[in-house]
């Protein structure tokens, strides 16, 4: 995909252009008590004209749907879509009858439109309007194969959510989670990607080993996790181009939990030795692994910090599993959890700011974020089995595994930083161990 402001504009013969101050705006400190009501209507088409992906027409309002989606699941926004609004024409777009929005009682109004090239693309424009002070506060276009149509409107939803919360964007990305299907005693488990929707889905192995723990690479393009391939648990690569793996960790007894440094460069794992579980780091490429813990018990589910120069990790040194932080080398290492319970799974916000964890406690699983120092520590989720905590590329949402109560069944579910915003993502089968990846590029 590139992105075109020129492009997708040209057909106005307008020059793109943001106001320096906009009057709308999310407020997200401390939650949301009353989302924003927004005005999503379908997108038009200067000239209706059939594509791989459908006519441009029908494009149009599945964009707007989509969109419409992004912003509501997000929880700060109360969407009128393109089910219960008007269509627009394409002068409008630019021009919008800003007596008519009011009216809705929408406080911000998104339009845009859907254009075939003569080169077989898609042009999705998308503009943004303050309803009250009648003013644009932001416009981006997109020129898109016609297959990733989804990802134009991901796109849209992206640029109207960062310009009226301040947070970055998200929904243009994916997550990468175990597919589990078959009898708790013969649990087939399969590696599969989707959009952080849920759409798009699709399975990347065919479950006659089991894998576990899949995680990104920091550009998105390569997967490691663990597999039990020949019976022999380790590490592998998968590249997601190409759908070639390989090991990278060889002649070990049990290799697992692996997870990428910022750079790309390593991979952090945990390997068992003679009786002893530590965290290691090997190259991504594979090669010699370095051992970098030494304390008694089990140490597993190693996370750097974004910047590399620290790791935290789960340890039961201590006689029950508790959250540490040591430098990247394996020095200092200093425990962080101090409350009640266990504390197991965490993960390194990509702004640096907290760190998530599992608290196993009162006979419940939940997810929970603290400083990295191990202060302010907040409860996210009050379910039955949550677990395993992956943040969204912004650092505002998290995905984890929610296991029902009674029934056993897995599912990938994800929530905000107020706790309140709690949803289900749909996929075909269970799903456990998501990782959310890198804004696509």
């Amino acid at each position: 995909m590139r992105n075109s402001i020129a492009l997708a504009l040209a057909l106005f013969g307008v020059v793109a252009a943001t106001p320096a101050f906009a009057q709308v705006e999310v407020d997200i400190v401390g939650g949301i008590s009353a989302p924003m009501p927004i005005a999503i209507p379908p997108m038009p088409t200067p000239s209706v004209a059939s594509t791989a992906a459908g006519s441009t027409d029908a494009l149009g309002r599945e964009v707007a749907q989509v969109v419409t989606n992004d912003l509501r699941n997000s929880g700060l926004f109360r969407p009128l879509g393109p089910n219960v609004l008007r269509n627009v024409t394409m002068a409008e777009v630019t021009a919008p009858d800003y007596g008519y929005w009011g009216s809705t009682g929408a406080q911000a109004l998104i339009e845009g439109f859907v254009r075939a090239n003569g080169d077989g693309t898609l042009t999705v424009g998308c503009y943004l309007y303050d309803v009250f002070a009648r003013t644009e506060l932001t416009r981006q276009g997109f020129v898109v194969q016609p297959a990733e149509w989804r990802r134009a409107a991901h796109k849209c939803a992206d640029a109207v959510y960062t310009r009226l919360s301040g947070e970055g964007p998200y929904f243009d990305s994916r997550i990468v989670y175990v597919s589990e299907t078959g009898p708790k005693n013969k649990r087939i488990k399969r590696l599969a990607m989707m959009d952080q929707d849920g759409a798009n889905h699709r399975f990347l192995t065919n479950g006659q080993s089991i894998v576990l723990n899949p995680r990104f690479s920091p550009s998105g393009d390569t997967l490691v996790f663990m597999s039990y391939e020949n019976d022999r648990p380790t590490i592998y690569s998968y590249n997601l181009a190409t759908r070639a793996q390989s090991a990278l960790v060889t002649n070990v007894s049990l290799a697992f939990a692996p997870k990428f440094s910022p750079d790309g460069r390593y991979v952090l794992f945990s390997m068992a030795r003679a009786g002893n579980t530590d965290l290691y780091r090997v190259p991504a490429g594979g090669g010699t692994p370095q051992r970098l813990t030494t304390a008694p018990g089990i140490d597993t589910s190693g996370t750097y910090s974004p910047d590399g120069s620290k790791i935290v990790f789960e340890s039961d040194r201590s006689g029950g599993q508790q959250l540490y932080v040591m430098n990247a080398d394996g020095s200092n290492q200093q425990r962080i959890s101090f409350g009640g319970g266990r504390y197991a799974t965490p993960a390194w916000s990509p702004r640096g700011d907290l760190i998530a964890f599992t608290r196993v406690g009162g006979g419940k699983f939940s997810i929970g974020v603290m400083s990295p120092s191990g202060g302010n520590e907040q409860i996210l989720t009050d379910a039955w089995g949550d677990e395993g905590p992956s943040w969204s590329p912004n650092g505002r949402v998290l995905t984890y595994l929610r296991t029902a109560q009674g029934s056993g069944r897995a599912e990938v579910w994800s929530v905000d930083l107020t706790g309140v915003n709690e949803r289900r993502i749909p996929t075909p089968l269970d799903g456990s161990d998501p990782d959310w990846g890198p804004l696509r590029k």
